[in-house]
């Protein structure tokens, strides 16, 4: 993956995804715990997921947060779209993301559509298969956005100009 350092100067908004109500029974009694997944993006290419979990809901978003912020990535986005149709799977979550024409919208569903508008993708197709698990889904998908590759990567990659990359 391309880890990305991100200076303190660029706005990164977080995004709940999912949280979850955790019980642990012990002599005592019953003891709650919240676990929190969240996104945080700059709306720009970059994006990180965390996962926070403590005795209070806020508390938990926090260290999400700053647990998202510890591992962003950078994602090549074209256009407000993908430069390519990707699969990927984490997990019992499978992803499948496919460039739109602009105009189509974000056609993602669940934890896919939080971490697509983050990562500021406007236009894209998206299907999730398997299973619906949000941490599974937020895994997946950001897998897959980090193994797409712009044109400008794979001409750097291989040494040869833009225009030898789309003549072939």
């Amino acid at each position: 993956m391309n880890k990305v350092k991100v200076n303190s100067d660029v706005e990164l908004k977080d995004r709940l995804v999912a949280i979850n109500r955790v019980t642990k029974v012990t002599k005592g009694g019953r003891t709650f715990t919240f676990a929190a997944i969240v996104v945080v993006g700059d709306g720009n290419g970059i994006i990180g997921w965390g996962l926070g979990k403590a005795g209070e809901v806020t508390a938990a978003i926090a260290k999400g947060v700053e647990a998202a912020k510890k591992n962003l990535v950078k994602v090549p986005v074209l256009k407000g779209t993908i430069p390519h149709e990707m699969e990927a799977h984490f997990g019992g979550a499978e992803v499948f993301l496919k460039p739109a024409a602009a105009g189509t919208g974000l056609v993602a569903g669940g934890a896919m559509r939080a971490v697509l508008d983050s990562v500021g993708v406007k236009d894209i197709l998206a299907k999730s298969k398997g299973s619906s698990n949000p941490h599974n889904l937020v895994k997946a998908t950001i897998l897959a956005l980090t193994q797409i590759r712009d044109a400008y990567t794979i001409a750097g990659t291989r040494g040869i100009s833009m225009d030898k990359v789309f003549r072939g």
